[in-house]
């Protein structure tokens, strides 16, 4: 078992030098800052900025997803199989469902000159599913494998806000993979910026990502963060010493997986209810290309033992239309609200190689209590 030091290093290092990386950087509350009431004047919403109504007495569930971390970054890669192509594409830690177009642009491409264009995807996560929509774009047939409808994985308990982060350990990852990560992360982002609107719950909200130490860079991904301005001490109205604030996408994943199984069974593609036990399981497939999407899966089905849950923990509350905006960071530990229209979300924690599935009351008082701390300058 990781012990609780070295799961704190792990994902430090493990974000990168992007939004989170920045709020945990000296990340809690300073205790000696005077609250300031007077106006802040929003770089890119014109509305009056509210605060949140947090409060344990309005929680409507909390939830436990197990993100799919490589310290050596996710999966892409194709190899003979029997007499099968086997193209993986699983491993995106805390990044799936900003990555999930990019990732799987790069997933169909190893196969993009065969000539039979059937697949079976095993797994119907964010990467399953939009895998799928890829090839079934590209004229094949798609058949998708899984033990679980959509709204049962991981990518359903997300809480969506787009960035790249939380994907690898920088100091373990190769060259090669961090050119990937760019590659998927350029791709992704130009395909959620074309989707925005209600149809599949995608839009451009303001994000405050906050702490106690000034940015120190601005990141491998700037440049999908438009609006970008970086506010010193007594500039801003959260409790830290600094707070950039930029624009980002949120995608609200309810709405984005289902409107995705609609997609592809209009196209097609059907859904089969399987568990696969062993490789021979899957060897018995008619289809002569098998896509790898299992996420955390692989570890039993393909042995790769680099891969170890991260147990995030998230906090439902109803919504809030008031609240039209994000923020990261100001907490102990990992701290975010991000506000959709289908819940207000509380989060979080990064805790690697945690299987359990029950949510940590100790972490609920502590997400509530430091959210309700974070806000309480605002008025």
């Amino acid at each position: 078992m990781v012990n609780n030091k070295l799961k704190r290093r792990a994902f430090m290092r493990g974000i990168g030098a992007g939004t989170i990386a920045a709020s945990l950087a000296g990340c809690a509350t300073s205790s000696n800052k005077t609250p300031t009431n007077r106006v802040f004047q929003r770089p890119f919403s014109r509305k009056p900025m509210v605060a949140p109504k947090i409060s344990a007495n309005n929680i409507v569930t909390e939830i436990v997803g197990h993100r799919p971390y490589r310290p050596e970054g996710f999966v892409v890669k194709s190899e003979a199989f029997g007499n099968k192509t086997l193209v993986h594409n699983y491993g995106h830690g805390g990044g799936g469902i900003s990555l999930s177009w990019g990732s799987s642009a790069l997933a169909v491409n190893e196969v993009a000159n065969v000539e039979t264009k059937e697949a079976a995807i095993i797994g119907s996560g964010v990467m399953g599913l939009t895998t799928a929509r890829l090839l079934q774009e590209a004229g094949w047939k798609v058949t998708l494998y899984t033990k679980a409808m959509p709204r049962f994985t991981t990518s359903q308990v997300a809480g969506g806000e787009w960035g790249p982060y939380s994907v690898h350990d920088p100091l373990i990852s190769s060259s090669v993979f961090k050119t990937q990560l760019q590659q998927a992360a350029k791709i992704a982002h130009s395909t959620f910026a074309k989707m925005v609107g209600k149809d599949y719950g995608i839009q451009w909200k303001e994000l405050y990502t906050a702490g106690n130490k000034k940015p120190e860079s601005e990141g491998g991904f700037r440049q999908y963060y438009p609006y970008t301005k970086v506010y010193g001490p007594e500039q801003h109205p959260f409790p830290t010493d600094y707070c950039t604030s930029s624009a980002t996408m949120l995608v609200e994943t309810t709405t984005f997986l289902r409107r995705l199984v609609t997609d592809i069974r209009l196209s097609g593609g059907e859904f089969v209810i399987h568990e696969f036990t062993s490789q021979d399981d899957i060897h018995s497939l008619a289809e002569p290309i098998v896509f790898n999407c299992t996420g955390l899966g692989s570890r039993a089905l393909f042995n790769d033992e680099g891969i170890m849950p991260a147990k995030g923990q998230l906090v439902l509350l109803p919504p809030d239309p008031a609240v039209d905006y994000l923020t990261v960071g100001g907490g102990s530990d990992v701290l975010y609200m991000f506000s959709r229209n289908d819940y207000m979300i509380l989060g979080g924690t990064f805790k690697l190689n945690d299987w359990t599935t029950e949510p940590d009351p100790i972490e609920t008082a502590r997400i509530i209590s430091e959210s309700q701390a974070f806000f309480s300058s605002i008025t």
